[in-house]
């Protein structure tokens, strides 16, 4: 029975109460009930024509008829003219007059019956007319227009039967007044009546409203439960077959189900792991104690836990589990549930492991390697400063034409060898990312005009035409990094002339667009030897060259355009190469650049008369444990009016410079005892005369320049050092350092 009940209440329907609705409801039950109301019709005309004659009850039988079929074949159809969307307004009006109509031939047979024995006795017509009202005011919430129209009709026609048929005599009043008493009770009885019916209805339609209400109330709880179910099935599911361990524990932490990983995982089976604290079955003495702690802390706070564990497994083997473990609490916040996530670790730890191992061999071989090319790089500079430097000592002597010829090709052997270390030092420091631009503000003619001049020599050797031809408006001043332009372009420049037998090499210097952020356009032509245009991918790769007979016919590395173009990488530009096999190359340099101030940069002072009066007398100490190097920076020096004194390791030079108070120390960086970093801290450390402290060294990376500046140093020289560079930089530091008052 429940279930019936259950089924009845979902079949249930909310009522439309809609004026269209109940107006086609109320013509249906109009039409259905039509064969019923007929019998009543038929009585009262058998009972006029037993009283009044069969004609009479023929003729009331026909007017009742005639009036119900008016109505009900309009109400038939309504429904149809409704669906094809007639106006409710109109079909409403013309319902109440067929309504009124079908009243009227009612009102018209109950006249007929009070008309029998002239009135005297109306009980039946009353009664007949108390039917049709208690018919007509039933359909009142339905379509009160017709409900009404009807009620109407009966109420005026029981006021004519009364004026029509109340006879004049001496019983009169009486009768009158009883007939009268009589229908007003009848009227009464009606209007309760019908508003019993129409409460009914109201009542009904409220019930059936509530129960629409608790069916949709139940089939949206049977939705939620049956989403609630399937959640439930789905989460089951994926507890059960999910990857990773899954536990649940009651709140005193105790094992109430697990899933197959976690048997996968650990080995313990759902039956020997119920009922079972986790650290029970899992810990072990290499388990960190703090990490238990700090889960217990977790559990007894109600907060959720993260974290990896090493936990013993029951073969007795360890592994790193990841835990996540979330209290789940009621509504009085506590406790019902712990739900925890394990996940075996072992093997990511030991990826991560292995991984942190190559990264600390790769940082240890990266460290490997800078050092050892710091080291080679002193180890071969230290005597290649010897070699260069006596060979242009030598090449200052007078010599017969042979020994010069022997003088010049040991300096220009030594000048190719350490262009090829620079190479690779410049090439390690772009790989390591250390290679440093510094934009400065420079004048751009005169840099390009002294890049062009080095090759001049060269060129007009080889009958070369080497032209500079710099476009009207492109800025004498700029901002850029001067000396790695400089770099570029003798890459550039120096394989133009390199690789062209005849012919000429023009530099040519134009704007290219940009109204603030401009770029220059410094294009390098020659008419040499050419590159094949598939082999044009290739050059700019290291130790790559176009042809393999280059190498063996010209020289070089194949890391000179390797580097251009990662310095102009750096610097935000770009090189770009365009050529022919036979009809030369022409490779482009475009470089941003701004446009600096106005203000003249000052010359260097190149007055020889000058530099000797701004020297003379002062003292130069040279800290310097190679005799080699200590001979060539005495033979440079030694037109200079200075006084130069020697320092073989860093201590001697920290007691020299506190005994002749120099104005100028030439400081090696590797020397023994004491090394020059340590030994500019100790000299800056002195209650003396400051002297000026210029680097001059083997070691060529600028974290050695950047060591030697923090060490209190003021400039930096690399070997080999060429002669004009160093009285340069005598004559810059050490007038500049007399001129400053001792502190």
């Amino acid at each position: 029975m429940p279930d019936d009940i259950s089924k009845d209440l979902l079949r249930a329907q909310a009522p439309d109460t809609s004026p269209s609705h109940l107006l086609e409801r109320y013509t249906r039950g109009r039409v259905a009930h039509f064969p019923g109301r007929q019998v009543l019709t038929l009585v009262g005309g058998g009972m006029l024509a037993i009283v009044e004659g069969p004609w009479v009850g023929a003729v009331a039988v026909a007017v009742a008829l005639f009036g119900e079929a008016i109505d009900c074949l309009f109400l038939s159809r309504v429904p149809d003219l409704l669906a094809r969307g007639k106006s409710f307004l109109v079909l409403s009006a013309v319902a109440t007059l067929t309504a009124a109509i079908q009243a009227l031939t009612i009102g018209f047979c109950v006249m007929l019956a009070w008309r029998a024995d002239d009135g005297h006795a109306p009980f039946f017509a009353l009664a007949f007319l108390f039917g049709a009202a208690v018919n007509a005011g039933i359909v009142l919430t339905f379509h009160p227009g017709s409900a009404i129209a009807r009620l109407a009709v009966h109420l005026m026609t029981l006021i004519a039967g009364f004026i029509s048929f109340t006879a004049p005599d001496d019983d009169g009043p009486t009768e009158l007044m009883m007939n009268a008493a009589g229908a007003v009770v009848l009227v009464f009885i009606v209007i309760a009546l019908v508003r019993f019916a129409v409460d009914s209805n109201r009542r009904n339609r409220r019930h059936l409203a509530d129960m629409a209400e608790q069916r949709r109330l139940l089939q949206a709880t049977n939705r939620r439960l049956q989403r609630s179910q399937k959640e439930a099935q789905q989460l089951a599911l994926a507890a059960r077959h999910a990857n990773d361990g899954v536990v649940l524990m009651d709140s005193g932490g105790r094992i109430t189900w697990v899933n197959d990983a976690f048997t996968r995982i650990t080995g313990y089976s759902p039956f020997e792991a119920v009922g079972h604290l986790p650290g029970e079955l899992l810990n072990g003495p290499e388990t960190d104690p703090a990490t238990v702690a700090s889960i217990r802390n977790a559990a007894r706070t109600c907060q959720p836990f993260r974290g990896e564990i090493r936990n013993r497994i029951r073969d007795g083997t360890y592994v790193w589990i990841e835990t996540n473990q979330v209290p789940v609490v009621d509504e009085n916040g506590q406790v019902d549930v712990v739900v925890a996530i394990e996940r075996d670790v072992t093997e990511a730890r030991r990826a991560a492991a292995e991984l942190a191992g190559a990264r600390d061999r790769a940082e240890a071989g990266a460290r490997a390697k800078a050092e050892f090319l710091a080291n080679m790089s002193h180890e071969i500079r230290t005597p290649m400063n010897g070699v260069i430097g006596m060979s242009d000592l030598l090449c200052d002597t007078s010599l017969t034409d042979d020994q010069r010829l022997y003088a010049d090709t040991i300096r220009s052997s030594a000048q190719s060898l350490l262009a090829l270390i620079n190479d690779i030092l410049d090439l390690s420091k772009l790989d390591a990312g250390k290679m440093a631009i510094n934009p400065v503000d420079f004048d751009l003619h005169a840099c390009l005009r002294s890049v062009v001049a080095m090759f001049r020599t060269q060129s007009e050797s080889k009958g070369l035409g080497l032209n500079l031809d710099i476009a009207e408006g492109v800025p004498a001043r700029v901002k850029a990094d001067d000396t790695r332009l400089r770099q570029i372009l003798v890459n550039l420049i120096g394989n133009a002339v390199k690789f062209t037998a005849e012919g000429r090499v023009c530099v040519e210097v134009t704007m290219a667009d940009g109204p603030d952020l401009q770029r220059l356009r410094i294009a390098v032509r020659d008419t040499g030897i050419g590159i094949q245009p598939h082999n044009l991918d290739t050059i700019f790769e290291r130790f790559s060259q176009a042809e393999a007979g280059t190498r063996r016919r010209f020289g070089g590395t194949g890391l000179g355009l390797t580097i251009s173009q990662m310095l102009a990488d750096g610097m935000g530009g770009a090189i770009t190469a365009e050529s022919a096999l036979g009809e030369g190359a022409c490779f482009t340099l475009l470089l941003p650049f701004k446009v600096a101030g106005d203000k003249a940069v000052p010359e260097a002072d190149t007055d020889h008369v000058a530099t000797r009066k701004t020297l003379a007398g002062r003292r130069v100490l040279v800290a310097e444990d190679n005799r080699v190097n200590r001979l060539i920076v005495e033979r440079y020096l030694r037109d200079l009016p200075v006084a130069l004194h020697f320092a073989q390791d860093g201590r001697e030079a920290v007691e020299r410079a506190s005994n002749i108070l120099p104005d100028l120390i030439l400081m090696d960086m590797s020397m023994p005892v004491m090394n020059g970093i340590e030994a500019a801290r100790a000299i800056r450390q002195l209650d003396i005369p400051q002297p000026a402290i210029v680097a001059l060294t083997a070691n060529a990376f600028d974290s050695d320049r950047e060591a030697c500046l923090a060490a209190g140093m003021d400039g930096f020289l690399s070997k080999p050092v060429r002669k004009a560079d160093l009285i340069a930089a005598v004559a810059d530091y050490a007038g500049r350092r007399c001129l400053q008052p001792a502190p």
